[in-house]
């Protein structure tokens, strides 16, 4: 049995002394987040007493509290054995403070309390809500909005910032007995805690040319020259070194040149005095039209020193063009939140999904108690959700991230009295938003997504007999229609049983209520491309398996393209992927299917190729496909690719330089990352392809690889980038640490930092890659 050293009792003088030092610590840290007295920041700091909410039964008392860093959580719990790690999370870990009764367990569980006690904590990862209760409306209101200033103001800190800020609070957790003074033993644990491995001697001699006093302790300015060593970018110094003066300063002509010559910036003369304006931290400096090494590193590390560029961050491509012409964000299955035969369904999931700017979601109904539709996965052990809480969702959260139309793809299981319930619902619920009319009197073909801006289109099947939805309806009350049930289509035992016990048929009585809700988008069978003699209405659309679709673009590849220049195609995952896995959208991409559905809630590389590709144009969920893929007289065939018009062949040079402050994947102490990067390309398949850096030992605080590599694109219209940063291990599969994927056609030339995302897609505060691009056209 280990024995515990007892910590000898701090005296009451010595008590007071740590608490005072505390209090400058949290002050000085609010000065850094621009929050300097205020008054939600001094309530947080202060802590208090919440009630958390897990069921009707489970509401129980805990103290909360913002810790001095002002960047983490403090609760408190009565668990037994319990770590103190798990007690406190990460203000950066936060997606959404709500208000109210805005999450399922609040509308649940608190309806008995008024809103205005009640808020809700909502996490980036798989985390379940927190969901709380204050004593007053005051005291929510001290968390509402202090918790939002810190978050706000924590976003709008530039990369030295947050650097700052990161490093002064694993400092402060290194100095385990709170006398503001490192001792060499701290300087060794702070070390491990940024992620990096220094021998003895090398700590030793850090500590030794920093210990100026000759104390066998670094304080303050000492403390900061070791900070000064350890953020040194010696790499960043070459570069600016051969554009600077004697003086170290870089003027706005030899900024140009920089800009003009290395970073490809054909704005260079107009870009130059405004980045000197925006990032020079020197008033000197900024007097003289001049910039310092520092105000150069801001630069890099901002916005216009992005690898990604900003322009495109904007929607800024032409959005009147008919929808089919655009691949569309789309999602499968949405209400779910893990897997597809026991996992549970939220609406939350509809929130996610439309927040990360999601534009088809999927709604599974079937009859439920008391003549309320419900959404599950049918046949399985998934568990259930009203209709009518699910389209409330829709509405509040559909045009939050983006302007553009949402598309409800109802997947129809319902009686006819349960689907007049669905259509009532989402016409009294959604209102205007709803369409129920087409556009501009266009009966030709689709209209744009302009044209549809803040409209909700349903996708679902159409009475037959009924005129088509363009010109009018008839009085027909109900009728069979086909029965599309992908549910049945599930590899599952059990699944396969329910399905032969209910006799599935192959047709469904569909009410008028619900059929006159689908305007543009009427769900039919996949008969074969089209007969340029009796070409099929533009408003019909079909949805493929995935194994179905790649066939088709396999084997006709032309043939697709050009139905999907008039039609709109719908590809989901195929039955066997019970575990919610993906599959991956791009050779779908390249034959012009636009809703290409995803499982969101499923991290990886599917996940990240998706998300990357829909950070273009202004992150809208809409990204107008080439030229060669809307023109109807095209021969493209991703599958078979001849000389035309299908854009420039490239090559592109990539130079994977160092790499900052790389998170620790294995969370024990002792635990360095051994970082190496992998550059893969997603495209047609000439273009596919990965490349990888050496392996750095034990450094994940600033490895350097200053690697090259070159690939040929042979489309760049339809090529992605993908850089993965993965701890690699000898005995077991590597560990995957962050990634940024972005189309080719988004990537800035020259000297260029990639911001890093978690599996989960959401950006890291401080980790980044340092690389050179270059971009020639192949001869």
């Amino acid at each position: 049995m280990q024995c515990i050293r007892r910590q000898p009792k701090r005296t009451v003088s010595q008590e007071n002394i740590l608490l005072e030092q505390s209090r400058r610590v949290a002050a000085l840290n609010g000065i850094r987040l621009g929050l300097k007295d205020d008054k939600d920041l001094k309530f947080l700091l202060k802590g208090s007493q919440l009630l958390k909410v897990k069921s009707s039964s489970w509401r129980k008392e805990r103290f909360y509290k913002l810790q001095e860093d002002c960047k983490t959580i403090w609760q408190e719990s009565k668990k037994v054995l319990r770590s103190p790690e798990s007690q406190i999370f990460s203000i950066e870990d936060i997606r959404d403070v709500r208000s109210g009764h805005k999450t399922e367990g609040m509308e649940k569980y608190a309806k008995d309390v008024p809103e205005y006690r009640c808020f809700s904590i909502i996490f980036k990862d798989q985390r379940k809500n927190l969901d709380l209760i204050a004593s007053s409306e005051d005291d929510a209101n001290h968390w509402i909005a202090g918790l939002g200033k810190i978050i706000a103001h924590s976003n709008s800190m530039n990369q030295k910032q947050k650097l700052q800020h990161w490093i002064h609070t694993c400092l402060r957790k290194a100095d385990k007995n709170k006398d503001n003074k490192m001792s060499l033993k701290e300087l060794k644990d702070f070390l491990k805690e940024v992620n990096i491995e220094v021998d003895d001697y090398h700590a030793k001699k850090i500590f030794q040319h920093c210990d100026k006093s000759k104390t066998e302790a670094l304080e303050d300015d000492e403390i900061e020259e070791f900070y000064k060593i350890l953020t040194e970018r010696k790499e960043i110094d070459s570069i600016f070194q051969r554009y600077s003066d004697t003086e170290g300063f870089m003027s706005c002509q030899n900024l140009v040149r920089f800009l003009y010559e290395m970073q490809q910036e054909e704005d260079a003369v107009v870009a130059a005095p405004a980045l000197i304006q925006r990032y020079e931290p020197n008033e000197r400096a900024k007097r003289g039209n001049a910039m310092t090494k520092d105000g150069f590193l801001m630069y890099l590390l901002s916005d216009e020193g992005n690898i990604f560029n900003p322009s495109h961050r904007k929607v800024y491509q032409d959005m009147t063009q008919p929808l089919s012409h655009y691949l569309v964000s789309s999602s499968h299955n949405t209400y779910l939140m893990e897997d597809q035969i026991t996992g549970p369904s939220s609406t939350e999931a509809y929130i996610r999904a439309l927040t990360k700017g999601c534009r088809c979601v999927e709604l599974d109904c079937w009859d439920g108690p008391n003549s309320e539709p419900v959404i599950y996965h049918g046949y399985t052990l998934t568990s259930k959700i009203l209709f009518s809480d699910v389209i409330k969702a829709i509405k509040n959260y559909a045009f939050k991230t983006s302007p553009y139309p949402v598309i409800i793809s109802l997947e129809n299981h319902c009686s006819v009295d349960q689907q007049k319930v669905m259509a009532q619902h989402m016409t009294t619920i959604l209102q205007d938003m709803l369409l129920v009319a087409p556009v501009d009197g266009n009966k030709s073909q689709f209209p744009s997504p302009e044209q549809l801006k803040g409209k909700i289109l349903v996708k679902g099947k159409k009475l037959s007999r009924q005129e088509d939805p363009i010109n009018g309806n008839n009085n027909l009350e109900a009728e069979d229609v086909s029965d599309e049930d992908e549910a049945a289509e599930i590899e599952d035992e059990s699944v396969k049983t329910k399905v032969e016990q209910k006799g599935k048929s192959d047709t469904l009585k569909l009410a008028k209520e619900l059929s006159d809700t689908v305007v543009y988008c009427k769900s039919v069978h996949f008969e074969g491309f089209d007969d340029p003699n009796h070409p099929r209405a533009f408003y019909e659309m079909s949805s493929f398996s995935e194994s179905k679709a790649l066939k088709l673009a396999q084997e006709s590849g032309t043939s697709f393209i050009h139905h999907n220049i008039r039609h709109l195609s719908r590809i989901y995952p195929a039955g066997w992927r019970t575990d919610s896995s993906n599959y991956s959208p791009v050779d779908l991409w390249n034959v012009g299917c636009q809703i290409v559905a995803l499982n969101f809630q499923t991290a990886g590389t599917e996940m990240d190729v998706y998300q990357g590709r829909f950070q273009d144009n202004g992150f809208s969920g809409y990204v107008l496909k080439p030229e060669f893929l809307r023109d109807e007289q095209t021969k493209f065939n991703p599958k078979s690719i001849t000389e035309g018009t299908w854009g420039t062949k490239k090559k592109l040079l990539l130079k994977i330089i160092s790499g900052q402050q790389l998170p620790k994947v294995n969370k024990s102490k002792n635990s360095i990352v051994d970082p190496k990067v992998t550059i893969e390309i997603h495209g047609v398949q000439q273009d596919n392809n990965k490349k990888q850096t050496k392996v750095i030992e034990n450094n994940g605080f600033n490895p350097n690889w200053n690697e090259e590599f070159t690939f040929d694109i042979e489309i760049p219209a339809l090529a992605l980038v993908r850089f993965v940063v993965e701890d690699f291990d000898m005995s077991t599969k590597n560990d995957f640490i962050g990634q940024y994927t972005l189309p080719f056609t988004s990537l800035k030339q020259g000297y260029r930092h990639i911001h890093l995302l978690t599996k989960n897609g959401d950006p890291y505060s401080s980790s980044t890659l340092f690389v050179y691009v270059n971009i020639q056209d192949c001869d």
